[in-house]
């Protein structure tokens, strides 16, 4: 079983979005909290889950199970058992920093990859986070604990700022379940405005198997993102929802895709690793390396890649 994290870098006003879609009650844009100790609600019809929301609970649920009994979703980071040399890590990082995911094809997002240039934030991140109105109080406070340490794990790892806000921040993770996803369009219009009808048919329609998704938006075409947008279910058990909130922010940091050969790495479809690894530390080093620039070509990239790699592990490549 995999996850099929959906990542999107998007340009300008095509701004090509990725998220999740169900049928809610209402416009999820009015149920959405961002204060740090949300105050209780009082229940009403909008804030039952739907009976497909529901099955979804279970059905993750018993994925998570699965995987465990596999041993995967690994939460230790890396060990003797799955060591890396220079060489692997600048293969992994020219594979992950530099090629998407996805591509458009005949009005679709398909699964394919495509070469991209090197692409990160230059300015500062604030990572604001976002719950439909049916994420009970409890999962939202243990939501927010992991992503704030999260964050400020990535801030210490990268060497630029990343910090958490209660506003309007520039990276926005929503915690939202099927109803919320589906009712999520007009949120999705106002935080990007001219987002495309397929970037939000993207986000409205995502598939169960999709288990979370991220996209950055550059609007210059620059390598520089100005904007991104995570999606997380809510019907996902909790570490589940902690892989995610993992793969997606970092994945929005700039490292937009997977790779089989990733190992051990939370940027591989296998379900190894849950977590964030020793292995995808050095590759955000590398990403936010003064080295590197913006927009740059694998290709003009590469001797870096393969110094600053050596450096990392202590290695040659």
């Amino acid at each position: 079983m995999r996850r099929h994290p959906l990542t999107l870098a998007t340009g300008a006003l095509a701004a090509t979005l990725a998220l999740s879609a169900c049928q809610s009650a209402g416009p999820v844009g009015a149920g959405l909290s961002t204060s740090p100790t949300p105050k209780p609600r009082a229940v009403s019809a909008n804030l039952v889950p739907s009976a497909e929301s529901l099955a979804l609970v279970n059905y993750y649920a018993s994925v998570q199970r699965s995987l465990l009994t596999q041993g995967l979703l690994r939460t230790d980071g890396g060990g003797a058992d799955v060591p890396f040399s220079a060489a692997m890590l600048a293969r992994n990082f020219e594979r992950i920093a530099f090629f998407q995911e996805y591509s458009q094809a005949g009005g679709r997002l398909v699964a394919r990859e495509n070469a991209s240039r090197l692409t990160r934030w230059e300015k500062p991140v604030r990572v604001s986070v976002h719950f439909g109105l049916a994420t009970p109080d409890d999962k939202k406070m243990r939501d927010r604990a992991v992503l704030s340490r999260y964050v400020r794990r990535l801030a210490r790892v990268t060497g630029h700022p990343i910090s958490m806000t209660n506003g309007e921040g520039n990276f926005r993770v929503y915690i939202l379940n099927e109803d919320e996803r589906k009712a999520f369009g007009s949120e999705l219009r106002r935080i990007v405005p001219g987002i495309s009808a397929l970037s939000q048919r993207a986000v409205i329609n995502m598939p169960r198997d999709t288990y979370c998704l991220v996209f950055g938006r550059d609007p210059e075409n620059n390598g520089r993102f100005e904007q991104a947008v995570a999606v997380i279910r809510s019907e996902h058990p909790d570490l589940m929802r902690t892989s995610c909130i993992h793969e997606e922010v970092a994945q929005g940091l700039g490292l937009s895709n997977d790779s089989p050969q990733a190992r051990p790495s939370i940027f591989n479809d296998d379900e190894e690793f849950g977590l964030l690894t020793t292995h995808d530390e050095n590759l955000l080093r590398m990403l936010y390396d003064d080295r590197l620039r913006p927009n740059m070509t694998a290709e003009e990239a590469r001797p870096i890649i393969k110094q600053i790699a050596a450096e990392l592990t202590g290695g040659a490549v």
